[in-house]
């Protein structure tokens, strides 16, 4: 919860600015989704630079996705007046690691989020792209978000880009990596090896693909690495780019069928 950083403070030179930070500190903690409101909109009298108070405002209070969109303009607004020009200039690569960037980092991805609603796509494509710049660290998981969009717009040369600037070993690198050389060249050996490397790291992804298992409507709150909770994570987002993806699926089952029968042999021996 962001509320624990409470006890670290802010970052925040500017008195006004520190003190209604505090109070989105609370504001995150509150139950009462009225009182977290109240909170957000006391923040913001105080200090009309708190980026925190317009994310939860958009996520809480907006009643539409143009408001949403609003609120989280706003709030990068904010970020960018909060932070001055000196952190764009002279921080790039720290953000996310220095505590006052984050609220801005905050704003900033609800802000592409809601483009990607709006299929407002490549203006969400270039947030995502910039916050990776001021955070090649990505402790946010940007990296994740823009991969989804772009596969799922076929822009995958430069979806291609981002797998190879990340050495990531999750389901979503791997898995993604199969399918876009599958796209690219089709069933060769070569997307059968990298097919093979991403049934390893998670073996329950094809199940939730090929649809021997239904992806529940709510999602489990965390995530272990291999396990069933990553695959629902990642068949919720990639099954239909899977699904356009001509022949992918059945290439998937044919596969996981092959797999199967292999181990099969094995054991009578």
């Amino acid at each position: 919860m962001e509320s624990s950083l409470s006890i670290f403070g802010t970052g925040f030179q500017d008195p006004a600015l520190n003190q209604a930070q505090q109070i989105m500190y609370e504001a995150w903690e509150e139950q009462n989704p009225v009182r977290r409101i109240m909170l957000a909109r006391q923040a913001l009298s105080i200090s009309p630079d708190c980026a925190d108070a317009y994310v939860l405002l958009a996520e809480e209070e907006a009643d539409t996705v143009g408001r949403a969109l609003e609120y989280y303009q706003k709030g990068v607004e904010a970020g960018e007046r909060a932070l001055g020009k000196d952190y764009f200039e002279q921080d790039v690569g720290y953000f996310w690691g220095l505590l006052e960037t984050r609220p801005y980092m905050r704003a900033r991805e609800g802000l592409a989020r809601t483009l990607v609603q709006l299929k407002r796509y490549d203006e969400a494509i270039a947030h995502y792209r910039d916050m990776l710049r001021l955070n090649p660290g990505d402790n946010q998981g940007i990296r994740y978000s823009l991969l989804n969009l772009l596969t799922s717009l076929g822009r995958d040369d430069e979806a291609w880009a981002l797998l190879n600037q990340y050495d990531d070993g999750m389901a979503e690198w791997l898995y993604t990596q199969a399918l876009l050389t599958f796209r690219r060249e089709g069933p060769t050996q070569k997307a059968a090896a990298a097919l093979r490397r991403a049934i390893k790291m998670n073996p329950h992804v094809p199940a939730y693909l090929t649809g021997r298992k239904r992806i529940p409507r709510q999602l489990p709150p965390y995530i272990s690495l291999g396990e069933d909770t990553e695959a629902m994570y990642y068949a919720s987002g990639y099954l239909p780019i899977w699904r356009k993806t001509p022949g992918a699926l059945d290439w998937l089952k044919q596969h996981t069928n092959q797999q199967k029968k292999t181990k099969g042999r094995k054991r009578k021996r």
